[in-house]
This record gives structure tokens, sequence and C-alpha cells, in this order.
């Protein structure tokens, strides 16, 4: 299938790994220009790197931004003034008991996660109203739905975002912009990844006990009983991002492998 996206410029935030890498990398393939995010050139330029190996015609650059600093957001606008799609993907988590969530906690929590993304369509929607064509996506969480007990203040977050997209939707009526949610159910992301390992490594299990725990204990009713791909979760966000998308507005789009249950 052809998504249409060979004359269309692309920014996905948090994009050197995880969930953020293989949407660029979909974006790509699809012939669309990407302009990747990471926190230092570093992780950029591997990430490019990688991306190149596997479509070496890929036109790809990327962009460092701290998006916990509002003055690295705003060199970074200076510097992609105009784009076609939007991904707001950056994002933190960290598993805390609520009564340890300090205000500091909770402000960065906000500030990377939502943020990040109200800068950044604020900058871009106009733009993308003027020329009558754009996608915002932010890439939210069934947490967002389903407030997970252990971070309270990262689903609190992802609610947010899911808000967001769809207030935004509402400006956009009679247009060809269009802005949705796509929510990621458990997802073998980088972070995700990491914290398995430490927990594998404190209860002295193997990584493949501890995923079984966590879908035995955490999510029974989950249907696909196992961490989905990052590529699993880009397929849809490059779909949505396309022309070929153009009736899903102000959706929370669902990625998360039968978490959520079904409302009618």
């Amino acid at each position: 299938m052809n998504l249409e996206l060979q004359d269309k410029t692309a920014l996905v935030t948090g994009s050197t790994a995880g969930i953020g890498l293989a949407i660029a990398k979909g974006l790509a393939a699809e012939g669309a220009e990407v302009i990747i995010n990471g926190r230092t050139q570093a992780r950029i330029d591997e990430a490019i790197e990688q991306i190149k190996a596997d479509l070496p015609d890929a036109r790809i650059s990327g962009i460092a931004a701290d998006f916990a600093d509002k003055e690295s957001v705003d060199q970074l606008l200076r510097e992609v003034d105009r784009v076609d799609i939007l991904v707001n993907n950056v994002g933190i988590f960290k598993p805390v008991d609520f009564a340890d969530i300090s205000d500091a906690d909770w402000q960065q929590m906000l500030e990377v996660n939502v943020l990040s993304g109200v800068r950044l369509s604020r900058h871009y929607f106009g733009k993308m109203m003027e020329q009558n064509w754009g996608r915002i996506l932010f890439i939210s969480s069934e947490s967002g739905v389903q407030i997970p007990a252990e971070m309270i203040h990262y689903g609190v977050s992802k609610s947010a975002q899911i808000a967001l997209a769809n207030g935004l939707a509402r400006l956009t009526k009679g247009t060809q912009v269009t802005v949705n949610s796509v929510l990621p159910g458990p997802t073998n992301s980088e972070g995700v990844g990491d914290f398995l390992s430490s927990l594998a490594e404190q209860a002295d299990k193997t990584r493949a006990e501890v995923e079984a725990d966590f879908f035995n204990k955490e999510r029974p009713n989950h249907l696909l009983q196992r961490f989905a791909t990052p590529q699993e979760v880009a397929n849809l966000v490059v779909y949505l991002s396309s022309p070929l998308a153009s009736a899903t507005n102000g959706a929370a789009m669902r990625v998360d492998g039968g978490t959520l249950p079904t409302i009618l």
C-alpha cells in the first residue's frame, strides 16, 4: 500500500530508540523526510546509522533537544520551523508509590509528557491550518485510561495527552488537518526492557519469568499476553500520519493488545 508520504516532512520526538525509532523508520520507509530527536547528538547519530543500514536512501536528519528544558525546545522550534507531521512521542515513566511522588516529580512528568506536546503543537498547528494539511499525533498509553496504581503521575500525564489531542481536533473542523492520540499497551521499548531486566535481577529470576509474572498478576485480562513490539505500534502511527487516514480525527486509537475493555 502506498501511504502517499513522499512529499511530507515529519518530526518524531524521542525517536532514538523504541517506539519513536520504529515510527521514524516506518515514515522514512514510506518516503517521508524524517527529523528524529534525542537528548544527545551521539544518540541521534547512532539512530540515523541504524535506519540507514536498512534504508540507505532514507531522507533523515536529527536534532538534539531535552524536553525537560523549555529553552532547548525553543531552539528546536527555531531550527525546524515547519513540518507536515508531528509525532509527540517523547515521554518518561517511573514507578513510584503515590505518597512518595514529590512536587518535583509531578512537574517533571507533566513537563516532559504533556507540555512538550503543547509547545510543539502550538507552534506547528497554525502553520498546518494555513496550508490546510497536517497530522499531529500524541503517543499516549492505555495507562491514560486505566491508571496504573504504581505510577499515578504517569497515568495522569497520559490522560492529559488524550484530552489535548481531542481538544485540538475540535479546532480542525472542515480542514484536512487531523489530531489523534495512540494508546499502546505494554510494549517492549528500551525503557521497559531495562525495567524488566532490573526486576529480574532483583528477584533472581529470568526476564521471561518476570514477563510471565507481569501478565499473570498485573494484566491478567490482556489478550495478547506478551509485550507488543515497537514496530507493531509504529504501523498504526505511520498509517494515521498519512493522507489515507483523513477520516480519522479526534480519536484515541488503541494498539493495546486487548488490555482495555471494549466500550460500545
